[in-house]
């Protein structure tokens, strides 16, 4: 039996939930997880769990015959890291492409950039400048087959893990899963479009809501139509939470933006950088209205069409009528 060790520190703790189901039943597979406590606390409780930090995670490791480790999330605590791939073999879960491409020059410039006091911490405390020893010698893991390729491994994680048994009856809930950040999804469109509808739909952001963003939300719940109702948060939602709110959806609007950055490095929504919302997509099992220019092979993925509000009546017909509605395929 092949005996593994995830590690996540950081973030990400969704996919710690998608590895340990995709693991689950497996009779190669024993994984043990190190987990921080605040990636324990959101996951709550998966099959051996251990609690671990930065400053203990070598510590916890050590005597352990692992066949292989793997590391959830490597933008921090590069020098940490490059400890643990002198003893074991390692992969590392890649969500930033470009970063990971990034040279020790590249990283240097951009510490002052951005974010100056947390980016210097990493240049002086975390070893950032090791990050590109780290990659290199590492195995590299995507989420999304469209990234992949010979550097870069394809890894399946995500399952539909639940059957839709939520009644189509109005008003139509419609989740924006995800951390509402204008960086990663146009919360500017979504305000903008859903106070011109006349459909009765409830529009829940499933998501931490803070700064800019939650100003937005506060002034637009104040005026929209008696049709539109918002549900936000103004927290870190906890797994069950999450869960329920997700199943509860009758589909999934996605308005990802096609660009952004990571420590300043430019990365693009389905070439160069996942957007967690095909997880979303495929886990939960519903159709998810992603923006026309982004690239996919899952079949819950639709294109936005110009008329969205339509859109949305066409889907919530077709679930009323228990008929899949795949316009990609």
């Amino acid at each position: 039996m092949k005996k593994i060790a995830y590690i996540e520190l950081d973030t990400h703790a969704e996919i710690v939930k998608d590895f340990s189901n995709y693991i689950k039943n497996s009779e190669n597979i024993r994984c043990d997880f190190y987990l921080s406590k605040k990636i324990i606390d959101i996951v709550c409780d998966i099959d051996n769990m251990y609690l671990t930090s930065p400053k203990t995670i070598v510590d916890d490791l050590d005597n352990i015959d692992y066949d292989e480790i793997i590391i959830g999330t490597a933008h921090r605590y590069f020098n940490i890291f490059n400890k643990l791939v002198k003893k074991y073999k390692t992969s590392i879960i890649i969500h930033n492409i470009n970063f990971s491409k990034a040279t020790k020059w590249q990283l240097f410039k951009n510490v002052f950039k951005n974010e100056q006091k947390y980016r210097l911490k990493l240049l002086l405390k975390e070893g950032l400048l090791t990050a590109p020893k780290l990659y290199k010698n590492s195995k590299l893991y995507v989420l999304d087959e469209a990234l992949s390729d010979e550097v870069y491994q394809y890894l399946d994680i995500f399952k539909n893990m639940y059957i839709s048994d939520n009644e189509c009856v109005y008003p139509i809930k419609i989740v924006v899963p995800g951390t509402i950040s204008q960086k990663r999804r146009d919360y500017k469109y979504i305000i903008q479009k859903i106070q011109k509808w006349k459909i009765d739909a409830e529009v829940i952001f499933c998501g931490k809501a803070s700064g800019e963003e939650l100003q937005w939300l506060r002034e637009v719940e104040e005026e929209l139509p008696q049709n539109i109702s918002i549900q936000y948060f103004t927290y870190k939602l906890n797994a069950k939470v999450f869960d329920k709110l997700m199943k509860s959806a009758h589909l999934f609007w996605c308005p990802i933006c096609e660009k952004t950055d990571f420590m300043s490095i430019p990365e693009i929504y389905g070439k160069t950088k996942m957007s967690g919302n095909v997880g979303d997509a495929i886990k939960y099992g519903k159709m998810s209205i992603f923006p026309k220019n982004y690239p996919s092979k899952c079949k819950f993925i639709i294109k936005e069409q110009d008329d969205i509000e339509n859109q949305i009546m066409e889907i919530f017909i077709q679930l009323q009528k228990n008929e899949p509605y795949f316009t990609n395929l």
